[in-house]
């Protein structure tokens, strides 16, 4: 694995910037999809705004300072793409946020590439009723097994109001799994 300043200076110079995106796209591909899936539910969606967050990281990666990591850059990239993309298929179809989660979890269901089970698909439809920042919140402490002082980092928000939300999520959670 390659030291991250490393990576960062060889995607900031002209003469390595390609393979140094080729180490990056490697080393993330699969747990920015991951993260992305959660948060948009479909394959091809979720393939299709990872491309844009891969796009968006090359365009930008000059203006990457160092001031966090560069992982925590990216999912706050990624993040911010796939809620983008939610809002604008909402506005395209006419339907308000709460209505396009229930066809997105509707489509789960017929979903090839879901590949979970009865309590799995319980889980994502409670997942699915959360607010916006709680889900955030779920699956990156659930999922993803984040530290709150990284997901701080990704989401700009205190770890303080993250606990929260993550406390409230899980009873939520409960609350809906117990109906």
């Amino acid at each position: 694995m390659i030291a991250e300043e490393t990576l960062v200076s060889q995607l900031q110079q002209k003469s390595t910037e390609a393979a140094a995106f080729e180490i990056l796209v490697d080393t993330y591909k699969e747990r920015l999809y991951w993260h992305i899936r959660r948060i948009v539910l479909n394959h091809d969606d979720a393939d299709d705004v990872l491309q844009n967050t891969f796009i968006k990281v090359f365009k930008n990666i000059s203006k990457f300072k160092g001031e966090s990591k560069l992982y925590s850059w990216m999912y706050r990239i990624a993040t911010n793409e796939a809620l983008t993309f939610l809002k604008k298929a909402s506005k395209r179809m006419s339907i308000s946020d709460g209505e396009l989660q229930d066809r997105l979890i509707g489509n789960l269901e017929a979903d090839p590439y879901f590949e979970g089970d009865e309590i799995q698909l319980q889980l994502q439809k409670a997942i699915a009723t959360l607010p916006e920042k709680q889900k955030l919140v779920f699956n990156m402490k659930y999922f993803e097994e984040f530290k709150y002082e990284e997901i701080s980092e990704i989401l700009g928000t205190s770890v303080g109001a993250l606990k929260a939300s993550y406390h409230l999520a899980i009873k939520k959670i409960e609350a809906f799994l117990k109906d």
